[in-house]
């Protein structure tokens, strides 16, 4: 039995680490992508994981392969294209850690993931399949992302996501909005930021924003709130758990640690409606404490924690 299978896409990010004695910006090609970032770091917390995504036929497709096996993450889902290359993601930081995105991306191998790609058994034996809204953005990905919750929730699997907004990839934000909101129905678990959630709501208050969600039958939302930690819903009950304060590298990854954190926990409750409001405290205040240690640190699959240092 698996914990978590996470579906979509799995990428280069080539993120700014500082300048050369020229003043010329200086990138590291690290390992990304979000579905794959959770599967990392829920793995490095102690979950049993799987990725099912797809790479090129190049370099850096192998280098991400690699990096999912020594961390521990089951790779008989990952396809490999042998035309178009491993996508690649520009994260430039501001001063205070902060992102901008540039894909190069059209076409690229994570778009190219089809539903005969889909190891369907690993999304039967999940106790949750995870996906996320980047490889919504076209086809073939979004049709077999859609299929691959739709194959999991047949077989009894919770669904969790999250709609991770970037700008660039969509044509306008109607259509972004428009399929973000697509896998809503079939979710059960939802993880949204502070300034996504008006994007799936219309609502910038977080009770109301939540509840709207909860309406649709998602039966846990966490809304993350940057470094003042986060915010649960969860039948009808809501609260706020602090964050962790750390002195920021980049902010990259970290709320996919946050997501694969909680994710790691709640894998092992035999049912979501068993989870009293203190055990999810105590899954969110883990959550925010590994989000913290990611970010206080560079890159995000690198930066991303170990179950003893989150413990310590």
């Amino acid at each position: 039995m698996l914990d978590i299978a996470a579906v979509g896409e799995i990428l280069i990010d080539l993120t700014q680490s500082g300048l050369t004695d020229q003043g010329i910006p200086r990138f590291d090609a690290n390992p990304g992508g979000a579905p794959a970032n959770l599967a990392v770091a829920a793995a490095r917390l102690g979950a049993k994981t799987a990725f099912l995504g797809k790479v090129g036929k190049d370099a850096f497709g192998a280098f991400l392969k690699t990096t999912l096996e020594k961390n521990g993450v089951d790779v008989t889902g990952l396809a490999t294209d042998p035309v178009l290359h491993t996508t690649l993601a520009v994260v430039a930081l501001d001063a205070a850690g902060e992102r901008t995105f540039s894909f190069y991306r059209d076409p690229s191998a994570d778009v190219a993931l089809c539903q005969g790609d889909l190891k369907e058994d690993l999304l039967r034996r999940a106790r949750i399949v995870h996906i996320g809204s980047v490889s919504l953005t076209a086809d073939p990905a979004r049709t077999a992302t859609l299929s691959a919750a739709k194959t999991g929730r047949a077989a009894g699997a919770l669904i969790s996501y999250d709609p991770n907004y970037r700008e660039s990839l969509w044509p306008d934000r109607e259509t972004a909005i428009r399929w973000m909101k697509a896998p809503l129905p079939m979710t059960d678990i939802l993880k949204v930021s502070e300034e996504e959630l008006p994007l799936l709501t219309g609502e910038k208050d977080l009770e109301a924003g939540a509840a709207a969600l909860e309406e649709l039958g998602i039966r846990l939302v966490f809304v993350t709130l940057g470094p003042d930690g986060a915010y649960y819903r969860f039948r009808g009950q809501s609260g706020r758990v602090p964050g962790v304060k750390c002195v920021v590298g980049d902010t990259n990854g970290a709320g996919d640690t946050f997501f694969g954190a909680a994710l790691s926990r709640l894998a092992k409750f035999p049912r979501l409606e068993g989870l009293t409001a203190a055990q999810l405290e105590e899954i969110t205040a883990f959550a925010n404490k590994a989000a913290s240690l990611t970010a206080s640190r560079h890159g995000a699959i690198p930066a991303m924690p170990s179950l003893e240092e989150v413990l310590g």
